[in-house]
């Protein structure tokens, strides 16, 4: 499982923050992501989550084959295996000096925003905050869907979501943060009122500054407040 780490060489023990790639796969501008994440303060893990398939893949936004093959590899995922992934992660955090394996954060973007939420409940004991930015699928007709995991959930989540998005009509939003609010989880979830799937990556036409901006505040806010 190729993975990009990034965190400050300053000799402590620094919480873990899995980083999980949104569909177009693991590239330059998460990298440059993570490395900001780990700036604050963290040893953060960025896997191609992909690996079963292949070493690496990038989205080639101009080509339709590109697409069809990002369509298949994503459609290959499931919660569980990317839960099995965290835990090589964590279990490779472990034997570094630099990483506190018994404190995690995730964070997930479009597919991976699902992936977030099953592994804060997969790993609840040392999982301390998870967040979603545009995540699929989070309450869906399926046994694995994240909704039915929110009880298991020790940390806090935040759960941000477009109001113009495709992949996730409003009403799967709605059920989802009625779900949170009958599991009585901690943290919450946020309409970006006006913004579209997509919004915090620059590389998509959906990149809107405003929100790029309040999304790092808020996922910066979510991990000083329980992984510190």
């Amino acid at each position: 499982m190729g993975t990009y780490i990034a965190h400050p060489e300053d000799g402590t023990s620094l919480p873990v923050v899995l980083f999980l790639m949104d569909a177009p796969g693991k590239r330059e501008l998460l990298h440059s992501m993570a490395r900001t994440i780990a700036s604050h303060g963290y040893y953060v893990m960025l896997p191609n989550l992909y690996y079963r398939s292949t070493p690496a893949f990038e989205l080639d936004f101009a080509s339709k084959e590109s697409f069809e093959q990002m369509r298949g590899l994503m459609m290959a995922m499931s919660n569980k295996m990317v839960s099995r992934d965290a835990k090589s992660l964590l279990a490779f955090a472990k034997e570094q000096t630099a990483a506190d394996e018994n404190t995690v954060g995730v964070v997930g973007y479009c597919m991976s925003g699902p992936f977030a939420i099953y592994v804060s409940a997969e790993l609840s004991t040392v999982v301390k905050a998870a967040a979603s930015f545009y995540g699929v699928r989070l309450h869906v007709d399926k046994p694995d869907s994240p909704h039915l995991r929110l009880n298991d959930i020790a940390g806090e989540i935040y759960v941000a979501c477009a109001e113009h998005d495709d992949y996730v009509p409003i009403t799967m939003v709605d059920q989802f943060e009625a779900d949170m609010q009958e599991a009585n989880v901690r943290g919450k979830l946020e309409r970006y009122w006006g913004n579209h799937h997509g919004f915090a990556f620059n590389d998509r036409p959906a990149y809107n500054e405003k929100a790029d901006k309040r999304h790092w505040m808020r996922l910066l806010d979510l991990f000083q407040r329980n992984l510190h």
